[in-house]
């Protein structure tokens, strides 16, 4: 596998800075697309051959994506990219803008180039306004060099970004949401259909990516798809970055090349803690299922090997538990997430989540009982599948996850009245 990276800038001193960021190849990409003039359709090829998947949590191919977009329609078009990256365990987005704002603003430039829309918007999550700062004075050295707005590089075609601070909601990560919070209205999720490719921002064809998703396109423009297709592997190509928080040595964002094992991933990141045992690992962020350790040391970091056990690669946050973990506790932790941050929009999601956490609370602090664990996959079966947007599954997910692999902590918290380990 090859050792290439996508994110060259970022190790560079000021590495958001537009002179730093030109030293190695910044805006090739855009003058190559400019200067040969290249047809939409050949660059969403491109893309659709790198099999570039969202790196937002759905995996969703990007080239597919971008082919939704209508061609023919004559009004005003969007694209939107969401930075608000509010998942626990996932920290990836927020470096990009920090410290790579500028292949970020390239790729959103190109994306709008090929999708024909006429202005960008990225969606910044509202508790990192140094990246918001980091990423609106980079717009104005782009702009500064005509790199962006009017008449970009003298090719008579207009284009812009606007950088858009939300305000801490978890919901608007959602992407009908973020539409909604965009146009000043309440951050709720839309229903669907009419999807955003047809009726999205200011009801105006839109398409919506992740940060690391539109900040992996200028490398598929310079180099070929097939070039970021072979960094990883058939049906999961480039490179991704993961965040691996937890009970690790040394913690942060790694860029491997997709189909790295996880026992590789675990190396990067200085092995567990203090030499102890790995317990269990959450490879997608809070709202996926849980993998035992022993079964993850088998898997590698790509979206179907992770699949194939249960659970779902999302937008990479691997969090690690070590063996003093009590998975009661942690499933409560994450259980009260859930349930503060549910809109109320969706009846089953709004109780259901209270429902979810009042239960493991009252287990975890010695007052459960035996028909809990029942009634506990019950409310989670009957969120599942039947919420406008799919907090309601990433409230249910971890907690079947837990039951599932670790029944038997919760059957000795209800009986003993304390923890396991």
């Amino acid at each position: 596998m090859a050792n290439e990276v996508i994110f060259h800038s970022i190790h560079l001193p000021e590495s958001w800075k537009l002179e730093n960021y030109l030293k190695v190849g910044g805006y090739d990409a855009l003058k190559k697309v400019l200067a040969e003039k290249m047809a939409p359709d050949a660059i969403i090829e491109q893309v659709k051959a790198s099999v570039l998947r969202g790196r937002g949590g759905a995996g969703f191919p990007t080239g597919l994506k971008w082919s939704f977009m209508p061609k023919n329609y004559s009004g005003d078009k969007y694209l939107v990219c969401n930075s608000d990256e509010g998942e626990p365990g996932t920290f990836k987005d927020r470096d990009i803008i920090r410290l790579n704002p500028h292949q970020l603003i390239e790729g959103m430039i190109i994306g709008g180039y090929t999708l024909g829309a006429k202005a960008g918007y990225n969606y910044i999550h509202g508790e990192i306004w140094e990246c918001y700062e980091r990423f609106e004075a980079a717009l104005d050295e782009a702009r500064a060099a005509g790199l962006l707005g009017k008449n970009i590089l003298g090719s008579g075609w207009d284009f812009d970004i606007h950088a858009h601070h939300g305000y801490g909601a978890y919901v608007c990560g959602e992407e009908t949401a973020l539409l909604e919070s965009i146009e000043g209205k309440k951050g709720q999720p839309r229903f669907k259909p009419p999807f955003p490719a047809s009726f999205g921002l200011y009801g105006k064809p839109t398409t919506i990516n992740n940060t690391e998703t539109l900040a992996s396109i200028p490398y598929i423009v310079k180099h070929g798809g097939q070039k970021f297709l072979e960094l990883g592997i058939p049906n999961n190509g480039g490179t991704k970055i993961f965040s691996v928080s937890g009970h690790v040595n040394n913690p942060g964002n790694f860029e491997i090349g997709m189909g790295t094992p996880f026992s590789e991933l675990l190396k990067m990141a200085g092995g567990v803690k203090n030499g102890r045992k790995l317990k269990a690992v959450i490879p997608g962020g809070s709202s996926v299922p849980v993998v035992p350790g022993e079964i993850m040391m088998d898997l590698t970091m790509d979206y179907d090997s992770i699949a194939k056990a249960g659970s779902y690669l999302g937008a990479g946050s691997v969090i690690v538990m070590d063996d003093t973990v009590c998975m009661v506790k942690a499933l409560e932790r994450l259980s009260y997430f859930y349930f503060e941050e549910s809109c109320g929009q969706c009846t089953p999601c709004r109780e259901g989540t209270g429902w979810l956490y009042r239960v493991i609370h009252r287990i975890e602090h010695g007052l459960g009982k035996p028909e809990d664990l029942d009634l506990l996959e019950s409310v989670a079966g009957n969120i599942m599948g039947r919420t406008i947007c799919a907090l309601g599954d990433a409230a249910a997910m971890p907690v079947q996850g837990m039951l599932k692999h670790y029944r038997n902590e919760f059957e000795y918290h209800i009986q003993h009245k304390k923890c396991m380990v």
